[in-house]
């Protein structure tokens, strides 16, 4: 079954489940010590909010370099969300499994769009 082209960037599954991991990234960091709240809680929230504001933007560019442009910084701040939830893990504010498994798929799917931007005709 072959799928219809995008309109919108709402329509992309990678965009999908990286606005589903912000909504989980910022469920979890709502039990942060409150003194987090300028320190992790902020910075936690502000990279994982990039990676679907970074597919948003991207969808609309018109070239393949500028689409890659982005996605590239998406996947950058996917990895920022990476090391965030390695430190949340390590200062014990909570398991991480769940979302280390959400940032994962993101990241897969994120790669998969990117080189479909890349190789594609268009």
């Amino acid at each position: 079954m072959e799928r219809k082209p995008a309109k919108d960037f709402r329509d992309l599954i990678v965009w999908q489940k990286a606005h589903q991991f912000v909504l989980s990234m910022y469920h979890f960091s709502d039990s942060f010590p409150k003194n987090e709240i300028y320190g992790l809680t902020s910075q936690m929230r502000r990279a994982a909010i990039s990676i679907p504001a970074n597919i948003a933007e991207g969808f609309k560019k018109k070239t393949r370099p500028d689409k890659a442009r982005y996605m590239n910084i998406a996947q950058a701040s996917l990895e920022e969300c990476r090391y965030y939830l390695i430190l949340s893990k390590d200062l014990v504010y909570g398991d991480t499994l769940q979302l280390m498994s959400q940032l994962e798929e993101v990241s897969k799917l994120l790669a998969a769009y990117t080189a479909s931007i890349l190789n594609s005709d268009s």
